[in-house]
């Protein structure tokens, strides 16, 4: 018996069968694009395999070189590039898993000046303007569509899923907002929708019956101009009886303002758009984002609301969910916590993705944790993310580890951001290491500040002690309504309803957001970011409703610099929308001359060098002014010439502005090392 049943039952697709429901979705991880980087994929795909998924999504590859992600990006083009994918395909099915490549014409986001699209309208998020298609050249993308099917068939895979969503070629054909043609693939509903239709019957009559074909269909597009409920129905039904086996839920463009996958977006919260599309095909219906346990996973089929379940980047965390789910042991997964830091804003910035809380993902290959049958003796002092990563890593090779931790919980920082509306997931990464912990038989020391004395004895000793807040050198820092970060986030002091935030980092943003946050439902968040029904509202968009923060708030920092410039590539424009929404007031160029009675003495310098001065009448100054390394023991430990064997990770090493990602995967690489 499973906890589980629903979503490990069998599936059928098409003429093949599924193992379970669960659908590893379609993301780039970098490897996509050169020969050179094929066994690597191998690698990650066979992991994940292994892991007992039962259907795997690859990455975009393009039909045509005009339909590329970036110049030279990976597609299927020839019948080299399919005799390449065999190892791939092979080492998918070598552990019991189907595998579907998917096919991205990216059209008009294509970052090169050569790219395509329905009509000549540049896209907000990319520089090139795209050429308006012949009705010729669209011919020959419909067959490089199928030409691409086919030879994904010859590599070796189960079927492809065509990529009809976020905002893409086919999405360019299918939404006004971007097709003003007046020929036959534009003007009616009937025409802009053409496109799909035709890849999908050229692609269909090429492949043959037994091959899947999974398209990913756009329920709510989030633009203005977007489908209206109506043609998004009419085209499924339409595709379906074209050939179409099985459809993936695509959501939002790339460049809608409404944030869809990152961790302040409700877990489940795209649900209802699956659900509608459901009673009008025949074919089984696949939900997706912000999905990461398979509790939810399990409830989202029970109810009906889809008949699998894709998570994309919840494997990137951990290759093993479903045989962790399967086998009773779901406390173990790693959850995936949608931050983004390592796998969207790697892509986004051209880099080679992982996963902040699985530094091993997309390396499979080059961070091993080989087994080890040494008797080697570990102390970690340091229960943060990286002291953490570090003592499961090495425990999982087979050290001897001890965790010294001087509070009385572990996880650090990761304690701190949980508290932070919308990053509520991080707890799940502190309970997965106090898991791992107790299962690896990790010898915890809570409420133990580790000395030299007590290190003694010990083979290797890694040093995680963190970090701790940084108070800046203002005069009357010690006044009462001057506090830490810290301090706020763990309930030792409960702000006023006027403050004032120094310093505008990442961690300054997130205290403006956990002051002014008032509690939502999933319909309010929704209403708060203009999110309607599509059945009514064209692109699923309608006007905002405006939030009511808990207090007012001014966010400082001394650069003139916009705010936020420096927070993340994916996530930092929702971050900034966010606030705006809830009336945080921006000042750049601040300097800070006194904090006493009256509130803060600011003066500010604008870009253009004019000095005005002001009085914040506020009840508390929250210092987010950075962080310094807590090193001292490490420091204490050198200069007794004990530093063979000795290891200094995360913040303790380095005390810039926090960095989970950074001290996770320093953690792991030092356990690897040993």
């Amino acid at each position: 018996m499973t906890e589980y049943p629903h979503l490990l039952s069998p599936l059928k697709v098409g003429t093949t069968e599924l193992r379970n429901r669960v659908v590893m979705g379609s993301m780039h991880n970098g490897l996509e694009d050169k020969v050179a980087d094929i066994p690597k994929q191998a690698a990650f795909f066979a992991e994940r395999a292994a892991g007992g998924v039962g259907l795997i999504v690859t990455g975009g590859y393009a039909p045509e070189w005009q339909g590329w992600v970036k110049p030279f990006a990976g597609g299927m083009r020839t019948r080299k590039d399919a005799m390449h994918h065999r190892e791939i395909t092979a080492a998918v099915h070598e552990h019991g898993a189907k595998i579907v490549m998917q096919i991205l014409h990216t059209g008009r986001y294509s970052y090169q000046p050569f790219s395509i699209s329905a009509s000549a309208i540049k896209a907000p998020i990319n520089p090139f303007k795209p050429k308006a298609m012949s009705d010729k050249r669209i011919q020959k993308t419909i067959k490089a569509f199928a030409r691409s099917a086919w030879l994904a068939q010859k590599a070796g895979y189960d079927g492809v899923e065509i990529m009809g969503s976020e905002g893409y070629l086919i999405n360019q054909f299918l939404a006004e907002r971007t097709n003003k043609r007046t020929d036959r693939w534009g003007g009616s509903p009937e025409n802009r929708r053409r496109l799909p239709l035709e890849i999908v019957k050229a692609t269909r009559k090429l492949v043959g019956p037994d091959f899947i074909l999974q398209y990913r269909i756009s329920l709510l597009e989030l633009v203005e101009g977007g489908q209206t409920w109506d043609d998004t129905v009419a085209l499924a039904k339409e595709l379906e009886a074209a050939g179409v086996d099985i459809f993936n839920t695509g959501i939002g463009w790339h460049e809608a303002r409404v944030p869809t996958i990152i961790t302040q977006v409700p877990r489940g919260a795209w649900i209802d758009s699956t659900s509608a599309l459901k009673p009008h095909v025949s074919v089984p219906v696949i939900a997706s984002n912000r999905i990461n346990t398979p509790e939810l996973a399990e409830q989202i089929l029970v109810n009906g609301h889809a008949d699998a379940v894709s998570m994309a980047r919840p494997f990137l965390a951990d290759s093993e969910f479903v045989n962790k789910a399967a086998t009773g042991r779901a406390d173990e997964i790693n959850i995936c916590i949608a931050c983004n830091q390592a796998c969207l804003d790697h892509a986004f910035k051209n880099q080679k993705v992982s996963c902040l809380v699985n530094p091993r993902a997309g390396r499979e290959t080059e961070l091993i944790l080989t087994p080890t049958r040494s008797k080697k003796k570990v102390a970690v002092v340091g229960a943060g993310p990286a002291g953490l990563s570090a003592a499961v890593s090495a425990a999982e090779r087979g050290l001897d580890v001890a965790l010294f931790e001087k509070s009385s919980e572990i996880g650090g920082q990761f304690r701190l951001a949980m508290q932070v509306p919308g990053k509520e997931d991080f707890k799940d990464s502190v309970r997965y290491f106090g898991r791992r912990l107790e299962v690896l038989g990790v010898d915890v020391r809570l409420n133990t500040v580790a000395d030299p004395a007590a290190l003694a004895g010990f083979d290797e000793v890694i040093i995680a002690t963190g970090v701790e807040p940084r108070m800046p050198s203002i005069p009357g820092i010690d006044h009462p309504k001057a506090v830490s970060y810290a301090d706020v986030l763990d309930g030792k002091v409960v702000p006023g309803k006027k403050v004032a935030v120094i310093g505008a980092g990442g961690i300054g943003v997130d205290i403006s957001v956990f002051l002014t946050h008032e509690e939502e439902t999933l319909d309010e968040w929704k209403a708060h970011w203009g999110v309607g029904d599509p059945a009514i509202d064209e692109g699923g968009l309608t006007e905002k409703k405006p939030r009511n923060p808990a207090r007012e708030v001014w966010l400082l920092q001394r650069k003139t610099s916009r705010i936020g410039k420096g927070l993340g590539k994916t996530s930092g424009w929702a971050h900034m929308a966010h606030l705006k929404q809830d009336g945080v007031h921006q000042i750049t160029g601040a300097s800070y001359d006194l904090i006493d009675d009256a509130g803060l003495h600011i003066t500010i310098t604008s870009k253009d060098g004019e000095v005005t001065k002001q009085v914040l009448d506020v009840d508390h100054v929250v210092i987010c002014a950075g962080q310094e390394s807590v090193r001292g023991l490490y420091d204490d430990l050198v200069a007794a010439d004990k530093a063979e064997g000795l290891h200094l990770i995360g913040g303790a090493d380095v005390a810039a502005e926090l960095d989970a990602k950074r001290a996770i995967k320093q953690g792991t690489e030092t356990a690897a090392a040993l």
